[in-house]
């Protein structure tokens, strides 16, 4: 007869097509609340496709322009609704170009690796 083992445990991680789908329902969302929003996208272990348990998800949103600080701008953005826990950076349209135009081994990585779940028409 099988015995019930009351003191093992299974930890479950949502995969990367339920982090997927939950940040591309997230970013509609923050984009209704962030009307000068571009681009928003999703890059590292979820989008690499080595995410394990444990893995956060690291978001980027590019903005027309911000007021605030960088340091300050994903304060303004609601990340607990995402099954994982989410790190967000954001850039107003010049800093990304800039970004992109340094070639920095950090704007390589976003240019190979993001996938982008919300992008306005023209912007690229």
């Amino acid at each position: 007869m099988p015995v019930r083992s009351l003191s093992s445990f299974v930890l479950a991680w949502p995969d990367r097509d339920a982090v997927d789908a939950a940040v591309r329902r997230w970013a509609a969302e923050e984009a209704k609340r962030h009307a000068g929003a571009l681009r928003i996208g999703y890059f590292g272990s979820y989008a690499r496709g080595d995410w394990g348990v444990g893995s956060d998800v690291d978001l980027v949103a590019v903005v027309e322009d911000s007021p605030l600080p960088f340091h300050e701008r994903a304060s303004r953005w609601n990340t607990l609704d995402l099954p994982v826990p989410a790190e967000l950076l954001v850039y107003t349209r010049p800093e990304w170009e800039r970004l992109m135009a340094s070639q920095s081994r950090f704007a390589r990585q976003l240019e190979q690796e993001t996938v982008w779940v919300l992008q306005v028409e023209g912007v690229g």
